[in-house]
């Protein structure tokens, strides 16, 4: 079971919303959001923040140290916040904020296809997958550079 939570970025214009893979770590270990906008304010410190495309994370690393040692077993020590967010411990619901908004569209056209071309729908349904992925690697996107 996965628990999703939502957070509204340090100058309150955006939200995004994260997934905590199997609630190893609670919705505490997000201590703050900032979007592209608010994150060039942001000296990024290795130590309690990740960075991808523009946004940045801030993690409570001693609240998610906690639970990497009664949750996982794991050594504190190689607990960051690269691994909090790759390993999808605390990471994007999406592979983006904003992404299912972003693609509804494109899908649904996809997906419209499904009833009258199958053949079709498959073939694109798929190359667009492919496509995405691809253009979101070149975007930067981190979840999208381990896919």
């Amino acid at each position: 079971m996965c628990q999703e939570v939502k957070r509204t970025c340090s100058c309150g214009q955006q939200d995004a919303s994260f997934h905590l893979r199997d609630n190893v770590m609670g919705q505490e270990v997000i201590d703050r959001l900032f979007c592209p906008s608010c994150s060039t304010e942001q000296d990024l410190d290795q130590e309690t923040m990740v960075g991808d495309n523009g946004w940045v994370i801030e993690y409570d690393m001693d609240i998610a140290r906690m639970f990497a040692i009664t949750k996982l077993s794991m050594d504190p020590a190689h607990v960051n916040p690269q691994f909090i967010f790759d390993e999808g411990y605390a990471t994007w619901r999406e592979m983006y904020p904003g992404e299912t908004v972003d693609i509804t569209a494109e899908r649904d056209k996809i997906i419209a296809m499904k009833e009258s071309n199958p053949k079709e729908y498959l073939s694109a349904i798929s190359s667009w997958a492919v496509e995405r992925i691809k253009r979101l690697k070149e975007e930067g996107w981190r979840k999208a550079q381990l896919a």
